[in-house]
């Protein structure tokens, strides 16, 4: 009975969200990978307190980390743990993800960012995506096409009334 409970649970498996990473960014690949985590920081996930909004993702010596994030720990942490909430965190990924997005970054000028935090059945995973930096006139033509089609379902929806 508590196995039917927890699948019908309400709410959703995102644990965070990068949204400023749409706006400042062009995302042009999402890659999924693991994360390597401790306890205290599961259990602090399961509590939704998590941040990746400051976030990226750095490589050294052949692997991939995620830099920036911060996971605070819960009140009723055990004593004997010392919780580190900016840990630099391991990402999970093949070499040959790794190779690929490390020479992307290296030459090509593109940087990684994680865009979503979420529960993937028991596991977390980090969406990271290769995004190249927006310039300030690009941000204005985003903003001005979100607009512009907020304002055309409006005169529809008038349309449609009247």
């Amino acid at each position: 009975m508590s196995k039917n409970n927890s699948k019908n649970k309400a709410g959703s498996s995102t644990i965070a969200l990068n949204r400023a990473a749409r706006h400042e960014y062009f995302i042009e690949e999402r890659v999924e990978a693991g994360l390597a985590l401790q306890g205290w920081e599961v259990k602090s996930l399961r509590a939704g307190k998590a941040n990746i909004s400051e976030a990226y993702v750095i490589f050294l010596q052949g692997e991939a980390f995620l830099f920036g994030s911060s996971f605070l720990p819960l009140n009723a942490a055990s004593s004997h743990v010392v919780c580190d909430p900016t840990r630099t965190r391991k990402l999970l990924l093949s070499r040959r993800e790794i190779d690929r997005l490390e020479s992307l970054t290296a030459r090509q000028g593109y940087t990684i960012v994680p865009l979503a935090l979420y529960w993937k059945e028991c596991w977390v995973k980090v969406e990271i995506g290769l995004v190249k930096g927006k310039k300030e006139h690009d941000k204005r033509e985003d903003t001005k096409a979100r607009e512009w089609d907020r304002e055309k379902s409006r005169i529809m929806k008038n349309k449609r009334l009247g």
